[in-house]
Parts: structure tokens; C-alpha cells; sequence
């Protein structure tokens, strides 16, 4: 069954990492690729251990739906299959998480963001940085995730599941 996911830039700003390559291209008219690069977060960040991301599956594709009057991204629409291995590299242990959910983002001005998701998407909230505790989940579901200029992610599950993968690896 395919399923849809999310890109570097989103899986990036719910982990709190870097993405390799920050400004993409805006063809305005079909889908482009949206690669993920692997990420690294340091013990007590998301888990009480390091964790190492690396995508294993990734055919995520991406779509700009409107812009800003700046030219800007507004609203982008993500999809593709999307399998991330998340590792605990103090003790090998390992997890494919399947990340392939679809979402619209809406990016705003003031550096905010609106999520609205179908399926399962890779999540990293910081210490009092959500409305779910600092980890590294799967949610699953329908549900909308806002997240704030300064990061904090709520969440708002209409219908939907979480997955602590600190729990899986630890």
C-alpha cells in the first residue's frame, strides 16, 4: 500500500534540526523531490540518550500550493513513502519508523506553522516545547499540529494514535 509523507524542511522543523539544504526551489506546478537527510539529536534533547535519524525509504515529493506576496512559500503539500530508521547510538538499537503520512503546511510570516496531517509523521518535541512530553514519536491519524515562532508544537488529534520511539530503542 502506498502511503504519503513528509519532507527534509517539515521533518526537520518537528525535529528541531538543520535540514542539508534550507531553501528549495518553488516550481509552483508539479511535484518535486523532497529528500531527507539524516539528523542527529544529543542525549536529553528528545530521548534521555543520543538518537541518530536516517531515512531508509524516501520518495517524498512536494508541491507549492501558494505563495506569499514576497514570493515566499505559503501553503506546500507533502507526500511520498517515507521510512526512517531511528537509532539510539549508545546501544545499536534500532527502529524503522514508517513516517509516510501526507500534510498540507501552511508557513506564515512570523516563522509559525500549520500542519494539517493524514497518517503517520516522525515527531520531535522538545522539553515543554508541546502538548505531548519531550520524546520522539509517530502520531498517526487525522490531526492538526501548530508550532509556534518559538517551537512549541499542539497538537490536535481528531482522530489518531502516538508512538514513543525513545521507548522502542531504549
Amino acid at each position: 500500500m502506498r502511503r504519503t509523507a513528509l519532507a527534509t524542511l517539515t521533518l526537520a522543523a518537528l525535529l528541531g534540526t538543520q535540514p542539508a539544504t534550507a531553501a528549495t526551489t518553488a516550481t509552483g506546478g508539479g511535484w518535486e523531490p523532497a529528500p531527507s537527510t539524516p539528523w542527529e539529536v544529543a542525549a536529553g534533547v528528545r530521548c534521555d540518550f543520543p538518537v541518530h535519524g536516517e531515512p531508509v525509504v524516501d520518495e517524498v515529493v512536494r508541491r507549492v500550493l501558494s505563495t506569499h506576496p514576497d514570493g515566499s512559500e505559503r501553503r506546500v503539500a507533502y507526500k511520498g513513502d517515507l521510512v526512517i530508521r531511528v537509532t539510539n547510538t549508545a546501544t545499536g538499537a534500532a527502529y524503522d519508523a514508517d513516517a509516510s503520512g501526507s500534510a498540507v503546511v501552511e508557513y506564515r510570516p512570523d516563522g509559525s506553522q500549520l500542519w494539517a496531517v493524514h497518517g503517520p509523521v516522525l515527531v520531535g518535541t522538545g522539553e515543554d516545547q508541546g502538548t505531548l512530553p519531550r520524546g520522539l514519536y509517530i502520531v498517526d491519524g487525522v490531526y492538526t499540529m501548530d508550532i509556534s515562532a518559538t517551537g512549541y508544537k499542539a497538537f490536535h488529534l481528531v482522530r489518531g494514535t502516538t508512538d514513543d520511539l525513545c521507548a522502542r530503542i531504549d
